[in-house]
């Protein structure tokens, strides 16, 4: 049995760190000399180290003691810390990146920049965006759907930013916190319950069509005839109730041609996820492109319709 002077000499620590440790139940002693000194028991070198190289990676006392106590906690323990210490890393590199944004600009730049900085969560989430998506899209659409286009819809921040993604972020979540969508004249007509539409056929449709025009849009192809335009005309025929006709394709360009748009929204979804990733936004535009070309519509005046 070893004094608390000699437990300390033998694990190479302090007296103060032994008594630390034994206050917080984490090194609990044997017995109590007829003084009524602490005295432990020959296990408690091992403990008292094991315990010292916990804490030296920086583990709280709580999480310690779940591994001295339960057999099958370390590995727990430290996935736990990994996902906290990335947390915090993340929210570093983003200090860092925004920063050097301020750095970087003008002092004229730099009010603005702060400002839309400033109302970032950090690290960032995208739990405003989410709620944006959800009233933007027509209601009564099944969860799983719902959960899909947003998934599909919403950029990840991301882990290691630039200057100017954190710029493009930002401005994301300013759109996303400022904008009204709710109202009946901001969403378009395939999202108004009083036209007959079938949203829900309509939105699986478009999925399709979107994952059809992504490698076009990578190969950097003009919008043009093909599946992807068929499949993305299908999806609001199908949704009407009606058939696929060629008046049907110069209906639809004349109407998606007035819908109000989101376009600022996907503008900065590509530049903060890079042209190697195209957005929804944009293949909704190549598919666009393309029924305009077929139905003679290309090269017509640009809508005037509001951007929301």
């Amino acid at each position: 049995m070893w004094s608390i002077g000699e437990l300390a000499e033998h694990a190479g620590v302090s007296v103060k760190t032994v008594r630390f440790y034994s206050d917080r139940g984490l090194l609990p002693e044997s017995a109590r000399s007829s003084g009524g000194h602490r005295r432990y028991g020959p296990g408690a070198v091992d403990r008292l180290r094991l315990i010292r190289s916990l804490r030296t990676l920086d583990l709280p006392v709580p999480e310690v003691s779940r591994v001295l106590d339960e057999e099958d906690a370390l590995e727990d323990v430290i996935a736990g810390q990994l996902r906290e210490l990335g947390s915090r890393l993340a929210a570093l590199r983003w200090r860092e990146a925004a920063l050097q944004l301020l750095q970087d600009c003008t002092p004229q730049e730099r009010a603005e920049r702060l400002r839309l900085i400033g109302a970032v969560p950090i690290p960032p989430d995208t739990t405003e965006l989410a709620r944006f998506w959800r009233r933007w899209l027509p209601p009564r659409l099944p969860a799983s759907l719902v959960s899909a286009v947003v998934d599909q819809a919403i950029p990840q921040p991301p882990t290691d930013p630039t200057p100017a993604q954190v710029l493009a972020f930002a401005r994301l979540f300013a759109f996303v916190s400022g904008v009204c969508v709710a109202a009946a004249h901001c969403q378009p007509a395939a999202h108004r319950t009083d036209k007959g539409y079938r949203p829900a056929v309509l939105y699986e449709g478009l999925s399709e069509a979107y994952a059809l025009a992504s490698p076009e849009l990578r190969a950097r192809r003009p919008g043009r005839e093909g599946e992807a335009l068929d499949c993305f005309v299908s999806a609001y025929a199908r949704s009407h109730g009606t058939r696929d006709t060629p008046g049907f394709r110069r209906g639809l360009a004349g109407v998606l041609a007035e819908d109000p748009r989101i376009d600022r929204y996907w503008q900065l979804v590509a530049e903060l996820t890079g042209p190697s990733q195209p957005t929804a936004g944009a293949a909704h535009d190549w598919l666009l492109d393309a029924l305009d070309a077929q139905t003679g519509r290309a090269g017509s005046a640009p809508s005037t319709s509001k951007d929301t």
